[in-house]
């Protein structure tokens, strides 16, 4: 495909995908509990769809690389995910939402490492664009959906949010199938392929970074925004902080990130992105003055989404075509979400004891990344 076809349909495809998620994820404890689901029930099917998840997206990634059909289960996989955001409309009641949660679970699992796997192998194969660029692309797409939604539901109500976030799953389906097929060697049989990565130092050790900057992600992620409506800081500075955040990810990954990438390497990317975080956390640790929580959250694009272009970077170059698609699974599975599931289990008792104060061990998880980070320099 050309390169002038290629990065079009890759930038609607990545803009559909995470628009959709923009639509649904802020709001999917909302929609439950709007189906009478208490917070007990609610964190049930969450912790239940994590690990869910855990198991789906491997498998299929694996699926995926054995039978070179990325695009195929990458189109499958969305049009389920977007009949099950519709399936939660009629829903009431806890089991029917957490049946509808586990089909939407097992549907999104692959979903953003297949669409990587496609973009990292089109932009080598001579598409002429950068993966960072479809990736910010997406992130800002997250963004406006996610403020489009907030009106749409301010207006017509919380299925809207399910309407929008659902046709915009099916719409991605039909625009995966536009994107190339990569072209890659046979991949090894299923086992083997699996003992492979786990053989694979530089990729372990890649995880082991990964889960560890990542993971210190969560406690901010669940208590940010009470620590600070507790200092005194309005609703709309607080969401202008947290989107700060998110627009600092979408200059990383379409301006800075890639240059910095190239001049300094994945491994000491992912040392700096291990410093940005230890340092964030830090600030998070001891001020709620908004100079310095601004400064903090500017540290984002570099603690995740410098990280995340570093980890894919070493994903291509130390894993074989026929295992990327399982790779970059792993990596978004255990790397990300197990890590992220297993600190916010820790940064309930943690916050409830220290308060603000247990932002220092988020950035020891921080600092200890960066043996293993500096591990993968290039021998």
């Amino acid at each position: 495909m050309a390169a002038s076809q290629g990065f079009p349909r890759f930038l609607a495809l990545f803009s559909g995908l995470y628009g959709a998620y923009g639509c649904l994820s802020p709001l999917l404890p909302n929609l439950m509990a709007a189906r009478g689901l208490s917070p007990g029930e609610i964190g049930l099917v969450l912790g239940t769809a994590t690990l869910v998840r855990l198991v789906a997206g491997p498998l299929a990634g694996r699926y995926a690389d054995a039978h070179r059909a990325a695009r195929a289960v990458l189109a499958l996989a969305a049009a389920g995910a977007g009949l099950a955001a519709l399936a939660h409309g009629p829903l009431a009641g806890f089991w029917p939402v957490l049946a509808a949660g586990l089909v939407y679970a097992v549907a999104t699992a692959p979903l953003a490492p297949l669409a990587d796997a496609l973009a990292l192998a089109a932009s080598r194969g001579g598409a002429a664009f950068a993966y960072g660029r479809v990736r910010g692309a997406g992130s800002a797409a997250f963004i406006a959906a996610s403020a489009a939604t907030g009106w749409l539901v301010e207006a017509a109500g919380l299925g809207a949010a399910l309407v929008a976030g659902g046709a915009l799953f099916l719409a991605t389906a039909a625009l995966a199938r536009a994107v190339p097929e990569a072209e890659t060697a046979p991949a090894e049989a299923s086992l083997e392929g699996w003992r492979a990565l786990a053989a694979n130092a530089r990729f372990r050790r890649m995880v082991l970074v990964a889960a560890l900057v990542i993971g210190a992600h969560a406690m901010h992620e669940a208590f940010a925004m009470i620590l600070w409506r507790g200092a005194g800081i309005g609703a709309g500075a607080a969401g202008l902080l947290w989107a700060e955040s998110v627009a600092a990810e979408v200059l990383v990954f379409l301006l800075f990130g890639p240059p910095i990438l190239r001049r300094i390497g994945p491994a000491y990317a992912l040392a700096l992105a291990a410093g940005a975080g230890a340092l964030r956390w830090a600030a998070m640790a001891q001020t709620v003055a908004i100079p310095w929580l601004m400064a903090a959250q500017a540290l984002h694009g570099f603690s995740f989404a410098l990280l995340h272009l570093a980890c894919v970077g070493l994903i291509e170059e130390s894993v074989p075509d026929g295992a990327r698609a399982t790779a970059l699974a792993l990596y978004g599975s255990v790397g990300l979400g197990l890590a992220g599931a297993l600190v916010t289990l820790a940064s309930g008792p943690l916050y409830g004891h220290f308060g603000a104060h247990a932002f220092w061990v988020m950035v020891v998880l921080s600092l200890c990344a960066l043996p293993p980070a500096l591990s993968l320099r290039a021998r």
